[in-house]
């Protein structure tokens, strides 16, 4: 993959060598950054993630950012999910830019727990 393949990033924390890794990654879900911004949104599954932040360093649309697990998203987890978020300084991944995400995938390839999926928006009633 060339860099004119790469959206320009809009994350500073961008990382255009693992952005590629991902970009060839045969699994690669959605629309390959072509979607319409906020048609599909990633979901983090908090009792995987570990907060290693290698979805901000892949995503070209600052869609994420971790930060300390919330009491809602604590609560429902399992004692052995609770015990591994423990383990990781309660960090997790939050999509709290779902908005911008033009669903390219490269988030859910480039997570080594696997803790992110991409899910299609639902329209407003």
């Amino acid at each position: 993959m060339s860099d004119d393949d790469l959206p320009a990033p809009r994350n500073t924390h961008f990382d255009r060598d693992k952005a590629r890794r991902a970009a060839r990654h045969p699994d690669r879900p959605g629309e390959h950054c072509k979607a319409e911004p906020a048609r599909y949104r990633p979901v983090i599954d908090h009792g995987k993630c570990e907060g290693k932040s290698d979805c901000i360093a892949v995503c070209p649309y600052d869609v994420f950012e971790v930060r300390k697990i919330e009491d809602a998203d604590w609560r429902p987890l399992s004692v052995m999910q609770k015990i591994k978020v423990f383990a990781h300084r309660k960090q997790t991944a939050y999509a709290v830019r779902a908005d911008a995400c033009k669903a390219c995938g490269l988030c859910v390839v480039a997570c080594p727990e696997k803790a992110v999926t991409l899910v299609p928006a639902r329209k407003p009633l």
